[in-house]
């Protein structure tokens, strides 16, 4: 599904990152949400492609909602039990 981010145990104690880089997903959108452009960050960092800097931050969104569905349904739990 996502071609340009990889985990690996070796490589930044296994966050995800971006392919054939130790550039992290987290540090992608740190800087992305600090202002960061995408021209920006594939201009300072050319080893990244315009395709891996969209896939970085379509993977965050995925993640993210992922999350809070897993924290919904906990609360929704949570709330049943107590």
């Amino acid at each position: 599904m996502f071609t340009h981010i990889a985990y690996n145990p070796e490589i930044l104690s296994g966050k995800p990152h971006i392919v054939g880089t130790r550039l992290s997903i987290e540090f992608i959108l740190e800087l992305v949400a600090s202002g960061a452009t995408k021209d920006e960050l594939l201009k300072t960092y050319p080893q990244l492609t315009a395709e891996a800097v969209e896939e970085a931050l379509k993977y965050a969104a995925q993640f993210s909602e992922i999350v809070e569905r897993v924290l919904s349904k906990n609360a929704d739990l949570y709330k049943r039990l107590s």
